[in-house]
């Protein structure tokens, strides 16, 4: 189950990304990012889970420079989001080598997997405010939103330390 998703997020954030680049004229990046998304597809299958790293990253530069150069918006987040799952995804798979015969295995993916379906529907929903409300932030508001990014943040990684 989830070496599904996984394959699914790799070729959906790819896919993503290539045609947002590919709806505004661009030939060869495209290519090039299907391609680097079939490479990360073959390095997971043959369980090299190291690679997901430089995939997010790889993911995370290709999706800034298509904002910088004015790309729809949409197709880069979509992209982004779904390295992301890929990346988080490919972690879980390599943690669950280690999980013992005694644990709920599909339990857990279950449960993994709709606590990652629920942080990407709120992420869609939080990247898709700014289309509807429109809403000029100053300075203020930013720092503010950085705070709370940074608080959020700790909070989740005490929780994953105390688990």
């Amino acid at each position: 189950m989830t070496s599904a998703a996984l394959f699914a997020s790799i070729a959906l954030g790819s896919g993503s990304l290539a045609l947002g680049y590919a709806r505004d004229g661009w030939g060869v990046p495209p290519l090039l990012i299907l391609f680097l998304g079939a490479v990360w597809l073959f390095a997971q299958w043959r369980g090299r889970w190291q690679f997901s790293a430089m995939g997010l990253a790889l993911a995370v530069f290709a999706a800034a420079v298509g904002l910088v150069l004015g790309f729809n918006t949409g197709w880069m987040f979509a992209g982004v989001l779904f390295s992301l799952a890929a990346w988080d995804l490919a972690g879980f798979r390599d943690r669950m080598r280690f999980a013992s015969a005694g644990n709920d295995m599909p339990g857990m993916e279950r449960r993994h997997l709709l606590r990652l379906g629920l942080l990407s529907v709120v992420g869609i929903i939080l990247a898709s405010l700014p289309v509807f409300v429109r809403w000029r932030f100053n300075f203020e508001w930013l720092v503010l939103l950085a705070l709370l990014a940074a608080l959020g943040l700790s909070q989740l990684v005490l929780w994953f330390r105390q688990r």
